[in-house]
């Protein structure tokens, strides 16, 4: 075995570990910022308006949006390479997937909401 070839498995672990993990710790330091603002608002007597939390069907309305619209790009991006490459569909029909999990949450919203309605 080559270095090369032990390189190449070194740096995949790296990236595949790596990458969530800075984009958790960038996700909480933001978020920590954040509150450090707002309580340093609120010592100065400064009124700070609370973000309101989105209820059930919405939150569940804005996944079945933010999944569908990916499997689209994902489906759309593998449409375009498979002109070039035939076999890059069977890539792209992985894109079902999270469509088909944007449609449930989509369904989830609509049962909510009328659920809401009915009481």
């Amino acid at each position: 075995m080559r270095m090369d070839d032990n390189i190449i498995g070194l740096a995949a672990v790296v990236m595949s570990l790596g990458i969530p993990l800075a984009a958790l710790y960038t996700y909480y330091s933001v978020r920590k910022l954040r509150t450090d603002e707002r309580l340093a608002a609120i010592a100065r007597g400064v009124s700070v308006p609370m973000q309101e939390e989105l209820s059930p069907a919405q939150a569940s309305r804005r996944s079945g949006i933010l999944l569908v619209a990916a499997a689209l790009g994902y489906i759309l991006t593998f449409a375009l390479i498979s002109r070039a490459e035939p076999d890059a569909w069977i890539a792209g029909t992985f894109g079902v997937i999270p469509f088909t999990v944007g449609l449930g949450f989509f369904l989830d919203a609509f049962l909510v909401r009328r659920d809401v309605r009915s009481s």
